[in-house]
């Protein structure tokens, strides 16, 4: 078959020929219409993430959409190594698929299906999201944080932030009340953040770390309500993998810092975050721009894939 194909860790994924998956005992071959290039994805590949595969050669992509061979469509997550979503086919166990709701356009639920589930997974599983709280997504102008404004308004929070280098008016008609622009220097931003903090947050989906995480954190120990909690949730670290945290920050304030991803959500409940995320759009409609782009083209796409839309590849 036709795949996308990585020979060596840290390298791009060229198109060539791989060889076909045979099923298996509870496990079965997808003929696949469209895998996502996320974030996790790439960083899989690459060999820097902590889920990443070890074994050489192998196919990229870890979730996309397509056919069983009795004819259904679905959505599957963590195709069996090395057979990933970048192929005409792949080979996937029977739990790790989930029917598209009817009428769910393939490509679209390929695009949006990690970055949705990035959030909901975060605001229900991690930080038990309540109706009428406050959300502040830090890194709202990417693929996953606009998904998660509108998620985070689907899912009941009463007040949305949005943060962002390239923050726009636009994130207002996704469902933010109050946009933060990153690009301020630091001390004009911790103000900012202070402001928002004194008027109220209780969680925080924060998918850059790094710089502004750290004006993050201590604008939420000075200004953040004595005793009242803010549940900090790490999703990405595009900003930066490391901070410096100011102990003084948690002995001063009741903020609360976890992650959520692979291993810190017990697989069935990302499966439920992901079926959530699908049930949704299917029935209120998300917004988010995608990029299809042939197989064939994968190493152009690989290079050129950005945060500003998600380019999906079809076979």
């Amino acid at each position: 078959m036709k795949a996308a194909v990585i020979a060596a860790a840290g390298d791009a994924p060229v198109y060539g020929d791989f060889a076909d998956p045979l099923p298996q005992d509870g496990k079965s071959v997808i003929r696949v219409t469209a895998s996502s290039i996320s974030h996790i994805t790439k960083s899989r590949a690459s060999g820097t993430h902590y889920s990443s595969p070890g074994e050489l050669p192998f196919v990229p992509g870890i979730d996309g959409t397509g056919v069983t061979n009795a004819g259904q469509q679905v959505y599957f997550f963590l195709p069996e190594h090395p057979y990933g979503g970048m192929a005409e086919r792949c080979l996937v166990e029977d739990r790790h698929l989930i029917p598209l709701p009817t009428g769910l356009d393939d490509k679209f639920a390929a695009a949006i299906a990690i970055p949705g589930m990035s959030s909901w997974a975060a605001l229900m599983e991690r930080a038990h999201l309540r109706a009428g709280e406050t959300v502040l997504i830090n890194g709202a102008t990417g693929t996953s944080g606009r998904l998660a404004i509108q998620i985070a308004r689907y899912l009941g929070a009463k007040k949305v932030v949005a943060t962002g280098r390239r923050a726009t008016e636009e994130l207002r008609v996704l469902g933010a009340d109050v946009i933060v622009q990153l690009d301020e220097n630091r001390d004009a931003l911790e103000e900012s953040f202070k402001k928002v903090f004194r008027d109220g947050v209780d969680i925080v989906l924060d998918y850059l770390w790094g710089k502004s995480a750290e004006t993050l954190i201590i604008a939420a120990a000075r200004a953040g309500p004595e005793g009242m909690p803010i549940r900090y949730v790490e999703i990405g670290s595009i900003g930066g993998r490391d901070i410096n945290l100011p102990g003084a920050a948690l002995r001063s304030s009741a903020l609360q810092l976890m992650g959520s991803g692979i291993a810190s959500v017990p697989l069935p409940r990302l499966f439920e975050a992901v079926r959530g995320v699908l049930h949704a759009a299917s029935s209120v409609g998300f917004k988010a721009a995608i990029k299809p782009v042939p197989l064939a083209d994968i190493g152009e796409a690989w290079a050129s894939a950005s945060t500003d839309s998600r380019t999906v590849v079809v076979p």
